[in-house]
């Protein structure tokens, strides 16, 4: 059973990116399951950083770059964007989703630059393989281990892609709190007063 814990917003940001993962190349046929991608380019991102931790503390826009290079990929910004816009999607031109996706898509890269800068060589534990064969989405547990400190449940939901059969992250949950459905209950209320293509100005700006 999870153990529930009250979460700060900017600590619940900085657990939720230990263990990410990018989607693979491979074909449809010798897709790896999303167990395996998750395991395997989580550690290669967090290798990756542990192996530049006196560049970054110098130039911490290098973490920037880390993100771009490593974890975007992995993410499945668009999916997400569209469910963030949920009953809004349909009242939006071509244009005005194109420009929201882009603006979540910066948004969610300078915020894992951010909280990744917060990473400490913690362990992570990652759940066994299950069968995943004829799914399209798959939640994938985690375990954050830090000396001292409660361990965090975190769980990737995993989405495949239709035509590339990539396995991509659409929303983590760390101790029952969705960030997908916190990020559309927040927006929400926004889109409501101040339309879809202000709040996707506004989430621009956040970005420059």
């Amino acid at each position: 059973m999870l153990v529930l814990v009250k979460l700060t917003t900017s600590l619940l940001l900085a657990l939720v990116i230990l263990a990410l993962p990018v989607s693979a190349v491979e074909s449809e046929t010798t897709q790896p399951s999303p167990y395996k991608v998750l395991e395997n380019i989580g550690n290669k991102l967090f290798s990756r950083i542990a192996a530049n931790q006196q560049e970054i503390k110098k130039f911490p826009q290098l973490m920037q770059v880390i993100v771009e290079e490593e974890l975007m990929p992995s993410i499945d910004y668009r999916y997400a964007s569209y469910r963030i816009l949920g009953k809004y999607l349909r009242k939006t031109t071509k244009e005005q989703r194109a420009k929201f996706v882009s603006s979540m898509r910066h948004n969610l890269a300078r915020t894992y630059a951010h909280a990744l800068m917060q990473y400490k060589n913690q362990q992570v534990i990652f759940e066994p393989e299950k069968a995943s064969k004829g799914k399209k989405i798959v939640a994938v547990k985690t375990q954050i281990i830090d000396v001292n400190k409660p361990t965090i449940n975190v769980v990737f939901k995993m989405r495949q892609n239709k035509k590339t059969g990539q396995w991509k992250v659409f929303d983590m949950v760390v101790e029952g709190i969705s960030l997908l459905s916190s990020k559309k209950a927040e927006l929400s209320k926004r889109f409501a007063k101040q339309g879809v293509e202000q709040v996707t100005i506004e989430l621009a700006a956040l970005t420059r």
